[in-house]
């Protein structure tokens, strides 16, 4: 009976074919290692925070005069509504430390470098949605961080084009019109966008086929007879299995933070953000949540405003062009030499350093000057790295994968 069901859907949709292109008959480099756990791991949050979200805006009412009440409604009186709201605000933050793991373990094994440069835009341009996605759900709160943080940053707008952040706010303040056109790009345009990018990425990856710690490409040395890669192993049974690992490993520290520190120490929700919005008065330090202080640390480095805009904006868009600054013959950093190493190394304490920068008042004397310094070493790593990685001294490549 099952297989007449399987042959009568097979007939009208391509279920057998999908399975077996993507997973089953998906061969994946055998040496994965703990880097490949964040892709399907951001996979996870992104279900995560889709199923979560849909909870909330069942009882959550974008309305200035009910937002914050329809917050404490929810935490309070909805049945488990304080479980959904912790599950969506720590997934927020969840989500941005997989994704920056996984970008950095593209930038560890070469997964920008050709054939993969479309994915590793598509990649990027979802990161955009993420940054965006976050940006408006921030205001939803309506308190007083999430007021003034997205004054600021739409002050930031009002500087490049006065017509455009008219239009973000809706009015010449941020105000209710403003409310309502957050939680429209935050609930429909921004997730629909982000799940049409998220399908794209995973059919390039398949289209392309994994990278690995090597950098080798598998599909160079198939058997002759089966055509199937010498270093390959299908995606499942072995990786679903490895990523269910993961999975446990995940959740266990997500629902840690949950049920014993949901604030996060005051990174993942701030103190601020507990008390009602209020137009009149400004808090004495306005910051953006962890996973922004990089490039607001930027921003506030370079003390011409305009100029600040573009670096922060360029700090970014940078990455989109990692696949052609790259000059290196190799691809892993298994295989790189001292240079590569040494500058891929600063970038990371620069990157490290400017979150830190930006989490404090720019009134601390060592501030700036630590932020302008961090700043230079963060572009220096893009723009010199045709530079190094032409004149860095590589290690042979192996003919097949190592375990």
């Amino acid at each position: 009976m099952m297989s007449q069901v399987l042959g009568w859907i097979d007939a009208r949709f391509p279920l057998t074919k999908v399975w077996k292109e993507h997973l089953a008959e998906y061969y994946a480099p055998k040496n994965f290692n703990f880097w490949y756990y964040f892709g399907s791991l951001a996979l996870l949050v992104l279900v995560l925070q889709l199923v979560t979200g849909i909870f909330l805006t069942m009882n959550y009412k974008p309305d200035a005069r009910f937002a914050f009440a329809s917050v404490e409604y929810i935490m309070r009186d909805v049945d488990f509504g304080w479980l959904i709201r912790y599950m969506h605000s720590t997934g927020a933050s969840m989500f941005f430390m997989v994704v920056y793991l996984h970008m950095m373990r593209g930038i560890l094994y070469g997964s920008y470098r050709q054939p993969r440069e479309l994915l590793w835009i598509l990649g990027m341009f979802i990161y955009l949605c993420l940054m965006a996605e976050a940006f408006f759900g921030y205001l939803l709160p309506w308190g007083q961080m999430s007021y003034w943080g997205a004054q600021v940053i739409v002050s930031l707008v009002d500087a490049i084009s006065p017509e455009l952040a008219l239009w973000i706010r809706g009015d010449y303040v941020i105000a209710d019109a403003t409310l309502n056109r957050f939680f429209a790009f935050h609930v429909i345009a921004i997730p629909l966008i982000l799940v049409v990018l998220v399908f794209l990425h995973i059919v390039a990856l398949h289209q392309v086929g994994s990278n690995n710690p090597d950098g080798i490409e598998i599909k160079a040395k198939k058997d002759p007879v089966t055509h199937i890669p010498l270093d390959g192993i299908p995606f499942h049974p072995y990786y679903t299995v490895k990523d269910i690992v993961g999975v446990v490993g995940f959740l266990m520290v997500y629902f840690g933070i949950i049920f014993y520190a949901p604030e996060g120490g005051g990174f993942f929700l701030e103190e601020n953000n507990f008390i009602p919005a209020d137009p009149l008065k400004t808090p004495p330090h306005i910051a953006p949540v962890w996973y922004f202080t990089p490039f607001y640390a930027i921003l506030r480095a370079i003390p011409q405003k305009q100029m600040g805009i573009a670096a922060m904006g360029l700090a970014v868009l940078v990455f989109f062009l990692l696949p052609w600054l790259d000059r290196g013959i190799v691809k892993s950093i298994r295989y790189r030499g001292a240079l590569y190493r040494w500058a891929l190394g600063a970038f990371v304490v620069a990157f490290l350093v400017l979150g830190y920068m930006g989490t404090l008042e720019p009134t601390v004397w060592y501030v700036n000057p630590v932020a302008r310094v961090c700043t230079a070493v963060y572009f220096a790593f893009f723009l010199l790295m045709p530079i190094f990685t032409r004149l860095d001294r590589t290690r042979a490549v192996p003919d097949r994968v190592t375990t």
